[in-house]
């Protein structure tokens, strides 16, 4: 896959949720996709929502999904609304369940404005959504002042892992955006020090520091050459890349990264290695979400 054809939307009705529509305009138009805008009735929902007033009635959210399909400006793209009338307590099995009805091969998801998810942490929210489907999802955080970010996705960072079995699941996607919004990407592989050994690996660095220290730094040098070919493929495609391989810890190498550069999207796998088999997951995920403010693109792998 390296477009995007069908983008399903949750919304909750707030205007918090309401923050990933510009970047949703924009995908749907560069893309020429169909975006899906869905209400799921939740069972025993507040009468409020972050301190808005919550959709009580089928009647309510068709008119609300209405208003916000009124207001999208997607030019070259169709909208589409759907209210779930039943009353559902688990609303991320229904989205799920909607996500292959519809056929969709994106969900966007606003990092805070959610109804049926309120009580659970965004990094939680993703984790779900992503182990009981197998979509990539794009959390966007919103403004400090809750109005949705800028979003042009010119620069994108994409933190690798060397290892084909995932990469080879994310790179095709991070070909898709570039080619669609003219992105120039900036690949990041890293490799852990002794120090920032992941702990199913630190009793082997412990009792054999030299040996490990050796293999890191081979490890490095195989990153530095895999890198400098995946960007070459990608450079022979017309899209601008540079490459680069950190040492220490995943989640602060990424966040470091993105502080340094200011990417407009991060896109990375959730369940990929980095140096020695420490697990890109959905928590490594969520733990660099509440470091950055930029979008956050993650992409399942197949288990």
């Amino acid at each position: 896959m390296k477009g995007f054809r069908k983008l399903l939307v949750p919304l909750d009705g707030s205007r918090l949720a309401e923050a990933v529509l510009p970047a949703t305009h924009l995908l749907a138009e560069r893309f020429g996709a169909t975006v899906s805008l869905l209400h799921v009735m939740e069972q025993g929902a507040p009468e409020t929502i972050h301190g808005e007033h919550h959709l009580a009635n089928l009647k309510e959210a068709e008119a609300y999904l209405s208003r916000v399909e009124g207001e999208c400006d997607c030019q070259a793209s169709s909208v589409e609304v759907h209210v779930h009338p039943n009353q559902e307590r688990d609303v991320v099995g229904s989205i799920i369940g909607h996500s292959r009805e519809f056929e969709a091969d994106l969900i966007i998801l606003a990092t805070h404005g959610w109804g049926g998810m309120r009580d659970l942490l965004v990094g939680s929210m993703a984790q779900q959504v992503l182990r009981r489907g197998v979509l990539p999802v794009l959390l966007i955080r919103p403004t400090a002042s809750g109005g949705p970010p800028a979003f042009e996705g010119k620069r994108v960072l994409v933190p690798l892992d060397g290892k084909q079995a995932h990469d080879g699941a994310v790179l095709p996607v991070v070909e898709g955006v570039a080619e669609a919004l003219g992105s120039t990407l900036q690949l990041l592989l890293v490799v852990p020090t002794l120090a920032t050994m992941p702990s199913n690996q630190a009793p082997v660095s412990i009792l054999s520091p030299s040996a490990t220290a050796v293999a890191l730094d081979m490890e490095e040098e195989e990153g530095r050459e895999y890198l400098g070919r995946v960007a070459r493929e990608l450079g022979g495609k017309g899209i601008p890349v540079s490459a680069e391989v950190r040492r220490g810890d995943p989640t602060t190498c990424v966040v470091d990264a993105a502080q340094g550069s200011n990417p407009d999207l991060i896109v990375m796998a959730t369940h990929g290695r980095a140096g020695l088999g420490a697990f890109w997951s959905a928590s490594v995920g969520s733990r660099i979400l509440a470091r950055i403010h930029q979008p956050l693109l993650l992409v399942r792998v197949p288990e």
